[in-house]
């Protein structure tokens, strides 16, 4: 069995441009882990793909293409590379289409995606859309409208709102607007960072940030660990990483909203994760948005797995019966670039 594995940032979708370091850290890390563990499932042949400038850097599999030079070029091994394996797993943000697109080009090749298909990731990658769905099967999410930034205005706001691109990933251009003083401060700021048009402006729901990731096939949903995700305080809610596993009773309350999202789109599959606010009461839980694609807390996850996640996707993803994750005892904390560290917890505090 072949499974090839893109990631964007690292694996040649930046190729002829800038490659910001932050970012190329934050790919490394999901790439290096996911290709680690999909290199130790019996009889797995791992296949990826390198941006030219990080050709001298080390993967557990020998199988690596180097990517370079144009657009075209990118998508012509995507393509190629997706109709010789048996899977194919992509890694990219939603925002611009990106995601969408190399799902659509895995898709005309006739490969076949550990993942959703490119009208799934169009509906979960549209902020808007994709609360709608979840608000029309009475699952609560954050509501928000589409402003017209080129106006300059936010009329008929209630303060605090965030403002953020409608298929951003990332905490990209997302701005707490905190009152209507602050309005056309933030709308400069936001222009300035090349979010213009439209955008989507949600209410502020005080809480506790969290996330969790599941696997999801044919068969139904596997839930991993509920995690609280670590932003910045600073009005942009810039990701900073994670910590596993929440607590009880918070972790159940986390788990349960956001399967409750996951069943309300229909088809996702592969690794979804589901960022949420955990209020002061579970009547207070609110889902913020569903990512259709691996994402940073699979670093921290992976560590806490007694199985191996990897393996455990190509069961989901072929329809094979879901079997509950064994969890090892401890804490993993991680930051945005990838960087895990690990604590063993009391013998009474381990999650199973």
């Amino acid at each position: 069995m072949r499974v090839f594995i893109y990631e964007y940032i690292c694996g040649g979708g930046l190729a002829g441009r800038p490659l910001p370091d932050s970012l190329a850290r934050e790919g490394w890390a999901m790439l290096a882990s996911i290709v680690e563990d999909f290199a130790r499932v019996e009889g797995c042949e791992v296949v990826t793909t390198l941006d030219e400038r990080l050709a001298e850097r080390r993967l557990a599999t020998r199988f690596v293409e180097r990517l370079g030079g144009d657009a075209e070029s990118e998508r012509r091994t995507i393509e190629r590379l997706a109709a010789d394996c048996d899977w194919t797993l992509l890694i990219a943000p939603e925002s611009d289409g990106i995601l969408f697109n190399r799902v659509r080009w895995v898709e005309e090749s006739g490969g076949r995606l550990l993942g959703p298909s490119s009208a799934v990731v169009a509906i979960a990658a549209d902020k808007l859309v994709c609360g709608q769905m979840l608000g029309q099967a009475g699952v609560p999410a954050v509501s928000g409208r589409i402003v017209c930034l080129v106006d300059g205005l936010l009329d008929d706001c209630n303060f605090p709102a965030v403002l953020k691109p409608r298929d951003g990933a990332g905490s990209q251009s997302t701005f707490l607007v905190p009152n209507a003083a602050a309005a056309s401060r933030v709308l400069r700021e936001a222009a300035a960072e090349g979010l213009t048009g439209d955008g989507l402006l949600q209410a502020f729901l005080p809480g506790r940030p969290a996330s969790v990731s599941f696997l999801v096939g044919a068969a139904g949903a596997c839930p991993l660990l509920a995690g609280e995700q670590l932003l910045s305080d600073d009005g942009r809610f810039r990701y900073r990483g994670g910590r596993l596993p929440l607590p009880p009773p918070a972790a159940t309350r986390a788990v349960t909203l956001a399967a409750h999202a996951v069943a309300a789109v229909p088809r996702l599959a592969g690794f979804v994760g589901v960022d949420i606010v955990l209020g002061d009461d579970a009547a207070d839980d609110c889902v913020i948005e569903l990512n259709p694609r691996l994402t940073t807390s699979y670093v921290g996850v992976r560590r806490l797995a007694r199985a191996n996640l990897a393996e455990r996707m190509l069961r989901v993803a072929a329809g094979q019966e879901i079997e509950p994750i064994s969890w090892r005892a401890g804490t993993v904390s991680f930051s945005a670039d990838g960087r895990v560290a690990y604590s063993e917890a009391d013998p009474g505090n381990s999650c199973r």
